[in-house]
C-alpha cells in the first residue's frame, strides 16, 4: 500500500471515529492539510466548516450542530433553547446553539456555527450535565431539570413564557422530579421565582 493510500485510509478512519474531526485532530496524526483538501475534493469528506470535517456519507443527526459545536467549543456545556430542544421540551426551533462557559472561559469570535454563549461559574455551570453522543462526538448538555431550572434564571434571555412551558412539559412527561427541580433552583438560586409556577402545575 502506498504512503498516499495509507494516509487517506489513516484520515477517514480518524473521520469515521471522531464523527466530526477538526484539523488539529489530523494534524496530531501527521496527516497534512493537502490530504484533506484532495478527500473534499473527490467526495470523500465534507467541509462543515472552518476546520472541521465529516465523512461525506455520514447521516446528519437532527442535533448535527449540536456536535459541531462541541468540537469548536469543548469547554461549553449545550444549554438553554438548544438543551430544551434536544430534550424535546420546547416548540421553539433555535437558530444558534446556546453554549454556557466559564465567567473567564474564551468564546470564539467566529464560527461556522451560530453561538449564542452565556456564562456562568461554580455548581451553576458545573452541575446537571450529561454526556450524549451525537454523531460520534460526545456532546455535553444540561439535563432536563438543569435545562428547565437554567431557563428561569435566564429569563430574561429565553422569555418566562419559555420557561414555563419547559417546566409545564417537564412535569408533564415525568422527566424529572420536582426534587431535582428544586435542588437545581436551590444551586441557581431561583427557588423563590419557581415557587408560584411549581405549586400551580402540581
Amino acid at each position: 500500500m502506498s504512503h498516499t493510500a495509507t494516509t487517506k485510509t489513516r484520515a477517514l478512519e480518524l473521520a469515521r471515529t471522531r464523527g466530526i474531526a477538526r484539523a488539529r485532530d489530523f494534524a496530531a496524526e501527521g496527516i497534512a492539510p493537502v490530504y484533506l483538501q484532495r478527500l473534499v475534493t473527490g467526495g470523500q469528506l465534507v467541509r462543515l466548516g472552518r476546520g472541521l470535517y465529516q465523512l461525506a456519507d455520514s447521516e446528519f443527526a437532527a442535533a448535527h450542530t449540536l456536535a459541531e459545536a462541541a468540537r469548536i467549543v469543548p469547554h461549553g456545556v449545550v444549554c438553554l433553547l438548544s438543551a430544551l430542544q434536544f430534550h424535546q421540551l420546547t416548540t421553539q426551533s433555535p437558530h444558534l446553539v446556546w453554549m454556557m462557559i466559564g465567567a473567564r472561559k474564551w468564546a470564539p469570535t467566529s464560527s461556522p456555527v451560530g453561538l449564542k454563549i452565556v456564562r456562568a461559574t461554580g455548581e451553576a455551570l458545573a452541575a446537571g450535565i450529561e454526556h450524549q453522543t451525537v454523531e460520534g462526538v460526545l456532546v455535553p448538555v444540561t439535563g432536563p431539570a438543569k435545562t428547565v431550572v437554567d431557563c428561569f434564571k435566564h429569563r430574561s434571555k429565553v422569555g418566562l413564557d419559555v420557561a414555563i412551558e419547559a417546566l409545564r412539559e417537564c412535569l408533564r412527561r415525568k422527566v424529572c422530579t420536582t426534587d431535582q427541580l428544586w435542588h437545581f433552583a436551590g444551586i441557581c438560586r431561583v427557588q423563590s421565582v419557581m415557587r408560584p409556577y411549581l405549586e400551580a402545575l402540581l
